[in-house]
């Protein structure tokens, strides 16, 4: 993580605490917004997306070319950041979310001063209104959080595939293949490779060829397709830093330094200090049906609403049968990308909720019965 200034005095660009609250509520939200800082017109060109099907009806349209629109100033604000002042977009960042974290727990210390009184219910309501309006204000900045890892990595996210789809046919162009891998240790990406060898049914190691040749697959299943693998992403990060850890406290263990089992585990002296694809893939195995699940399934309920936003935006809400033709070099792309979505919404979430407190994902499948 980024170290950062202790004197904000110095990012006199940055919206101060005043300027927000004497703002026209340009973001909206209960308590009054904040100007945004007046936005240049600066092309970012190393995040330019260039996504073509024959005649390409796809526009690489703004600079920060990414399927979900910002809902929330603080979203729109970051996103200036980065087109203008990129090397200050942690401080930024940072600052927002500090701002927000103020702003509900403001709100929810006045509801608790005011209970039983005659303002009781106006306050109760006032701090609903403020957890909805920080909710999607956070879950904005994490986007912009992802988003920048994607641009470390020199990798465009995919636009609306709506916008890349002519005559049935839809093509991703440049593949990022590499970039897209390399975020990844080697035993995970072993991992990796037999997922995406196994969702779109091309082999491991195949050849130029054969990632050219093209297919046929639903729509509605490649959406799938894409939000599982974002769930894979997730999992894998966090299973690897489990085992890590594990083999640590291992090390520590055969050492001397720890007596008696580490997470309900025994463990040997001497057992390995570097994981291997051999040891991680055995360790994933290893998982009972609790673990498994707690690994795979999103800590937070905004880190879940990424996941569906994400996919949502760039698939499209309708749900079709729509038949599309693509290559396996464009369906490799769009899992990669998903993969390291996961990736980086698992750290993502743990730098968010560092700050500002995240709400946990109690029971999922309960609240998406709900929804439906």
């Amino acid at each position: 993580m980024d170290t950062y200034l202790s004197n904000q005095a110095a990012l006199s660009f940055l919206p101060s605490r005043l300027r927000r609250q004497s703002g026209d509520g340009g973001g909206g939200g209960v308590g009054g917004g904040f100007s945004l800082p007046s936005m240049r017109k600066v092309q970012f060109r190393s995040m330019v997306v260039v996504a073509t099907a024959g005649q390409s009806r796809c526009e690489p349209g703004s600079s920060l070319n990414a399927p979900l629109e910002l809902r929330s100033a603080q979203g729109r604000f970051l996103r200036s950041v980065l087109l203008n002042k990129r090397q200050l977009f942690h401080y930024a960042a940072a600052d927002e979310l500090k701002q927000l974290a103020d702003e509900r727990e403001a709100a929810l210390a006045r509801m608790a001063l005011s209970s039983g009184s005659d303002e009781a219910s106006l306050h109760r309501r006032i701090a609903h209104l403020k957890e909805r309006y920080c909710k999607t204000a956070v879950q904005d900045i994490m986007y912009m959080l992802i988003f920048y890892k994607y641009s470390e990595i020199r990798v465009p996210l995919a636009p609306k595939l709506s916008r890349c789809i002519y005559n049935g046919r839809l093509e991703i162009w440049p593949t990022k293949d590499w970039e897209l891998e390399s975020i990844h240790s080697c035993d995970a990406l072993e991992l990796i490779k037999e997922h995406v060898s196994a969702v779109i049914g091309l082999r491991v190691n195949a050849c130029v060829t054969d990632n050219w040749a093209t297919t046929q697959i639903q729509k509605l299943h490649l959406r799938k397709v894409y939000a599982d693998s974002i769930l894979y992403g997730y999992f894998l990060k966090s299973a690897s830093l489990r085992h890590q850890l594990e083999c640590s406290l291992s090390d520590l263990h055969g050492s001397g330094y720890l007596k008696g089992p580490v997470f309900g585990s025994s463990f040997t002296t001497g057992t390995a200090q570097i994981s291997t694809k051999e040891q991680l893939r055995h360790y994933i195995t290893g998982f009972d049906p609790e673990t498994l699940e707690r690994c795979a399934r999103p800590r937070t309920e905004e880190a879940r609403n990424l996941i569906e936003k994400q996919s949502f935006a760039l698939f499209g809400a309708e749900e079709s049968d729509e038949t599309i033709v693509t290559s396996y070099s464009s369906l490799k792309r769009l899992v990669l990308e998903a993969v390291a979505f996961g990736t980086f919404l698992w750290d993502t979430e743990l730098y968010v909720d560092g700050t500002y407190k995240l709400k946990e994902n109690g029971n999922a499948e309960e609240q998406e019965n709900r929804s439906i």
